[in-house]
Parts: structure tokens; C-alpha cells; sequence
């Protein structure tokens, strides 16, 4: 298993999430990454119908290669869409014009296809980390393991470092941890402050696989970024009310330890040493700065404890 640094940067919002991003905003998130000592990154085909892999290798094609930990994901290639009318955007809240379409492919061909262009658009020679990207969506019987497959030969054939799954399916991922295959796991929106399903099934099949996590999301789509706002999203949707109210009573309570609720977020995957890694988005250079900063702010045991004892966590 390579080096993955503690913090990575997940660069969904340079594929244009939620919004657009001028060439200039998304090269300011990545320098202020990268000046901050950042060094873990990760895209995908998905994220803005290849924008996100153009901007990010764009940037680190400046970058000494062996200095950087580079992840991207395979299960969607991009193919043009026939039916587009000229002006729809994307599905899937990326702010893109539609003129592609995302093909769910988990074969062996499909895997190797989703790994060259990706390199092809990125202008780099190999990434360090490839994850089967939400095979389950596939609906296709046996999907991961071929992927997984797929990914095994490629790992063997020295094109890639490390392999696994990225996802927010429990299923997926735990067929993944039981091929024997992997290396790691991007465990999306499902080892956090407000959603436990990886524990204990998935991190203990992990312990006996000898995987290691990844844990990406873990603001629950922003929820868990700032206070808990009515306005925010959970798992990309809106806030339903049980979740919301357990989210004022964590914010309580951290606050009560004198804690920014984004900072026990970012580190409560941290404290299980399977986690070797957490990733979180930037929209603005000055909230990656502030990832950052939360990510060493100091947090009592006390908070754990006060968290446990009150079945919040």
C-alpha cells in the first residue's frame, strides 16, 4: 500500500458542483492546496463530465510527480450524446453543458478504456490510486468484482499503485474488502459524525483484508461543514428532521468543549486507525485554508467521551 497523506483534497467542485468556476477560481483552490503542503488528490471521470480531470492535471502536470497522490475512479466513460439540443446541462448537479454522457461500464474493457482517457485528459502518465466508482449503480450482477478484476490486472501490470472502490454503498464496498483484491476503500458520506454504517462490519472485514479507508464526504454534503442550517444539504438531499436534530445536538456539544463542529468532523474518522485519510472540497481558497486549520485545531478526549456517553456517536 503507497503513502496516502492524512488530508486530500476532493476536487468534485472544480467539475463545476453546483455552480460554475472560472478557470481562475479552480486553479486559486488548487494553489492554495498546494501551498498549504497539500499532496493527495481526487477526481473522477463524473465530476463535471471530465472538467474536474482537465483542471486537476492541467495543475499538476507543473507538479514534480513523485511529490503528489493522485486518485481518480473508473464505471462512467464519457461518450458524446447524441440527443443533446445544444443548451441542456448535466445531470447530476455538475454545471456543464450535456454534450457527454456518462456510459456505466465495470468490464474489463471498460475499465481499461475509463483509465486511458482519463490519463489521455488529465495529460499524465498513471495515477496512484484507482477506485471502482459506485459499481452498485450498475445493477449489472457481479459488477465490482469485475471491476475490481479489471483494476487487479492493471495494478499487476504496474499502471496504477493501489486499487479499490469508492462509494456510499455499505454492499459494494464490503464485496469489494471480500474479493481479496483491494487495497483500500473511499468510504463516501458513511464513516462521519452523523452516519456510522462502515462500523463495525466494513472496518473489521477491512482488518482482516488488510484494507484501509479513505474517508471522503464527511460533512454529509455540508451539513457538518458550518452550523447545521435548515438550508443545507444531507447526502446531497434535503435534511430530513431526525438527522437534523441529532445535527444541533452534535454542534451542541461541541461547542460546550470550545470545538468547531467542521473540525470534529473532519477528524472523527481519523481517530479509528484504519482511516488513513480524510478528503473534503474546497469552493474558495480560504475555505480550504480553513479545512486545513480545522483539521489541527486541538480537540479534547472529552468530546468523545461527552459524544459516546450521549449515543451520538
Amino acid at each position: 500500500m503507497i503513502d496516502v497523506p492524512r488530508f486530500g483534497l476532493g476536487c468534485a467542485p472544480l467539475g463545476n458542483l453546483f455552480r460554475q468556476y472560472s478557470e481562475a477560481e479552480a486553479d486559486a483552490i488548487l494553489d492554495a492546496a498546494w501551498n498549504a503542503g497539500v499532496r493527495h488528490f481526487d477526481t473522477a471521470p463524473h465530476y463535471g463530465l471530465g472538467l474536474s480531470e482537465r483542471r486537476v492535471g492541467r495543475f499538476l502536470a507543473t507538479k514534480p510527480r513523485d511529490e503528489y497522490v493522485l486518485s481518480t475512479k473508473v464505471g462512467r466513460l464519457l461518450r458524446e450524446d447524441p440527443s443533446w439540443d445544444g443548451s441542456a446541462m448535466a445531470a447530476g448537479g455538475f454545471v456543464v453543458p450535456a454534450r457527454l454522457q456518462r456510459v456505466l461500464d465495470y468490464s474489463a474493457a471498460g475499465v481499461r478504456a475509463s483509465v486511458e482517457e482519463s490519463l489521455a485528459r488529465m495529460g499524465l502518465d498513471r495515477v496512484d490510486i484507482l477506485y471502482a466508482h459506485d459499481p452498485e449503480l450498475s445493477g449489472i450482477p457481479g459488477a465490482t468484482e469485475s471491476a475490481l478484476a479489471a483494476l487487479a490486472e492493471l495494478r499487476d501490470e504496474g499502471m496504477v499503485a493501489a486499487i479499490g472502490t469508492g462509494s456510499l454503498g455499505i454492499d459494494a464496498l464490503m464485496t469489494t474488502v471480500r474479493t481479496g483484491l483491494a487495497d483500500v476503500l473511499m468510504v463516501a458520506n458513511r464513516y462521519t459524525l452523523l452516519d456510522q454504517s462502515a462500523v463495525p462490519e466494513l472496518v473489521d472485514a477491512c482488518d482482516v483484508h488488510g484494507v484501509r479507508i479513505v474517508a471522503a464526504a464527511v460533512f454529509n454534503s455540508g451539513l457538518l461543514a458550518s452550523t447545521p442550517s435548515r438550508d443545507a444539504k444531507y447526502d446531497y438531499e434535503a435534511v430530513p428532521d431526525e438527522v437534523f436534530a441529532r445535527a444541533l445536538e452534535i454542534d451542541k456539544v461541541c461547542t460546550d468543549h470550545g470545538v468547531d463542529l467542521p473540525a470534529a468532523a473532519l477528524q472523527y474518522p481519523l481517530l479509528d486507525p484504519r482511516v488513513i485519510s480524510v478528503v473534503a472540497g474546497a469552493a474558495t481558497p480560504d475555505q480550504l485554508r480553513q479545512n486545513l486549520a480545522h483539521l489541527d485545531a486541538a480537540i479534547p478526549s472529552a468530546l468523545w467521551q461527552d459524544l459516546t456517553t450521549r449515543n451520538l456517536i
